[in-house]
């Protein structure tokens, strides 16, 4: 709108100031030719020379008369006494002059006798009508350009409400489909650029939603078929735990349990994001769950395993399922391709909370982002893609804040409702 309205206030002040100054000359030019047509009229009735001792009488004129001699000496009339530079110039080119000055108009007319100058007729008339009419002028033409801008600021007004409605509607049904309403389709709006617009994005929605729906049907059936040789396996080992060493026995259902709960996992985060509550869990309780799950496979490694909390409680809003699956890939990660001891800290971060876990070891060679790329060349990819995966559903983000050496990654979750800032309180580390 503001665009049309400035072309249009731009093509009025380019037209309409030279039109203005146009009309105002051809007033002028127009009152000059009738002053000048009034004094050639009134020159009829002057005659030159007189006899000796007449009287010189000058005719009734809209303006003032004032006869000069050929000479420039004023003999009758109203006028300078010696004559100006319009008569002189009618007196030397022998032919009418004007001219219009800033108050009046003057016009000087000689006379002939044969070919002989006689005198000179000078009239004059003040520009009051002139000035008049070229106002009037004016406002009609000030009119027609204020009509104009309006006409032209009103259709400025509809054509952007014209637009801007279906790019509107179009971007509303883009933010629907990016928060996973696949179902969102994008009206026609009559406008051929934003129907294939609004078609492209109809399109992509479907071949998004049948590739998200495919992809959660395969985990959740994958999920599902595991279960089976799963509890089939958990019975085998109870079954063995009557003649095995029940150490090793138990050892091997903790992994039973963990690859269960992993599935469990997996299968809830295919049904997609929002489909269970998201409840509260304190990092700080969870990262001691971390010591007791990972602290015996590292020390038989010979590296130590530090947890450093300096918040108690930090409640953040994540299932505390999601976590743990996050942290262990986080912290296996750190064992298979770091060295040293294995750190992780729960911290604030800001408005967040942040769960942190690094090591001793060189870091990472490569650009960080590359390692979450499922399929990464060094081996990584896979698990801590899907680590990356399970936050984003969580509403938690993921990322390398050092990438060495000593590298660290951070997993920055935010607080659960009506839970504020707590007072800072650091464990001791364990080894």
């Amino acid at each position: 709108m503001l665009a049309i309205a400035g072309v249009a206030a731009g093509a009025i002040i380019l037209f309409g100031i030279p039109l203005a100054l146009v009309v105002q000359r051809s007033f002028r030019d127009e009152e000059l030719v009738r002053l000048q047509r009034d004094t050639v009229a009134a020159t009829r009735n002057v005659d030159l020379p007189l006899p000796a001792g007449d009287r010189i009488d000058l005719p009734a004129f809209a303006g003032t008369l004032a006869l000069y001699t050929p000479a420039g000496v004023l003999i009758a009339g109203h006028g300078p006494a010696r004559a100006d530079a319009t008569v002189r110039r009618a007196i030397r080119l022998r032919a009418p002059e004007g001219i219009a000055g800033d108050d009046d108009l003057i016009v000087a007319v000689p006379l002939f006798a044969g070919e002989r100058i006689t005198g000179i007729v000078r009239g004059r008339r003040s520009q009051a009508a002139v000035t008049e009419d070229t106002r009037h002028a004016w406002l009609v033409i000030a009119a027609i350009g204020l009509g104009v801008l309006i006409a032209a600021a009103l259709a400025g007004l509809w054509l952007s409400r014209r637009l801007a409605g279906p790019l509107e509607a179009l971007a509303a049904v883009a933010r629907r489909v990016g928060e996973g309403d696949f179902a969102a389709r994008a009206p026609p709006s009559a406008l051929p650029e934003v129907d294939a617009v609004g078609a492209a994005l109809n399109a992509g929605s479907e071949e998004v939603a049948a590739l998200v729906a495919r992809e959660r049907e395969f985990s959740a059936n994958a999920s599902h078929q595991l279960r089976t040789p799963l509890a089939a396996l958990r019975l085998e080992l109870e079954a063995a735990e009557l003649t095995a060493e029940a150490a090793d026995v138990e050892a091997a259902l903790v992994q039973v349990d963990r690859l269960e709960q992993t599935i469990a996992t997996l299968l809830e985060h295919a049904r997609g994001p929002n489909s269970v509550r998201t409840p509260t869990t304190d990092l700080a309780e969870h990262a001691d769950a971390i010591r007791e799950r990972w602290h015996g496979r590292l020390a038989a490694a010979g590296r130590p395993l530090r947890i450093d909390v300096q918040t108690r409680p930090a409640n953040a809003g994540i299932a505390g399922a999601v976590l743990d699956e996050i942290a262990d890939v986080l912290v296996q990660n750190a064992i298979d391709h770091g060295a040293g001891a294995v750190t992780v800290t729960v911290r604030e971060a800001g408005d967040s909370l942040a769960l942190e876990v690094a090591d001793q070891g060189p870091g990472f060679a490569a650009d960080p982002e590359t390692l979450f790329a499922r399929g990464a060349g060094s081996g990584q990819g896979i698990g801590l893609s899907l680590a990356r995966s399970l936050a984003h559903s969580a509403g938690a983000l993921l990322q390398v804040s050092n990438g060495g050496p000593q590298p660290r990654l951070t997993l920055l979750v935010a607080r659960a409702a009506g839970h504020g800032p707590v007072t800072n309180e650091r464990s001791s580390p364990s080894g």
